[in-house]
């Protein structure tokens, strides 16, 4: 995949980063996130920009580790009643051909 380079601003730092094509506003969107997250805990601890991003940085792993156990709960949910359906499915072919044969 092709890249290119897009300058985003983290806690009043200019940096150029690597990009996938196509993904730019991705990157600008987590950058706007990581910031306004900063942004929060600088007015709220008063901490120094360094102890804020490394919280900002916790905070962000951990809601991604709770949206991974989120989403494998959802899919072991949808993958029991995707296996109740083609049950439900089989039954009624079976049943049908049962009839047919009758």
């Amino acid at each position: 995949m092709s890249q290119h380079t897009v300058t985003i601003n983290v806690a009043n730092k200019s940096l150029k980063i690597a990009c996938p094509i196509g993904q730019e506003s991705a990157l600008l969107a987590a950058a706007q996130e990581l910031n306004t997250r900063v942004s929060i805990l600088n007015d709220k601890a008063g901490a120094t920009t360094e102890r804020s991003m490394l919280m900002a940085a916790l905070n962000l792993s951990f809601d991604l580790l709770q949206t991974k156990e989120s989403a494998e709960k959802e899919k072991l949910v949808l993958e029991s009643k995707i296996e109740l359906l083609q049950t439900t499915i089989e039954q009624a072919f079976a049943l049908n051909d049962k009839e047919k044969a009758s």
